[in-house]
């Protein structure tokens, strides 16, 4: 399926992201190859086949429900580019 620049333009829109010119050609065609192969998924026939959870078939492991702690507070604060010692410091991304 041809995907155009101008459509994948629209998508990123929709998206809200924003790309450069330059990124549009290879994005389309990223699209179209998705497209494409999704048709051929759709034309494959599926009469008969039961819904799969995954296409892997194994034992999920079983684990106690329990709750613990596995990090210090410290520890992941000291990760973070910033923070006032108890919290994550981030840019306001709500004006308000």
């Amino acid at each position: 399926m041809k995907f155009t620049p101008e459509q994948a333009a629209k998508v990123a829109a929709l998206a809200r992201l924003t790309l450069p010119e330059d990124k549009l050609e290879h994005l389309a065609a990223q699209m179209g190859d998705i497209l494409s192969y999704m048709d051929t998924l759709a034309s494959c026939p599926t009469d008969g086949v039961e819904p799969l959870y995954s296409p892997v078939e194994h034992d999920t492991p079983m684990r106690e429900d329990k709750a613990r702690k596995t990090c210090q507070r410290a520890d992941v604060l000291a990760q973070a580019p910033e923070s006032d010692g108890r919290f994550f410091i981030v840019p306001k991304i709500v004006a308000g």
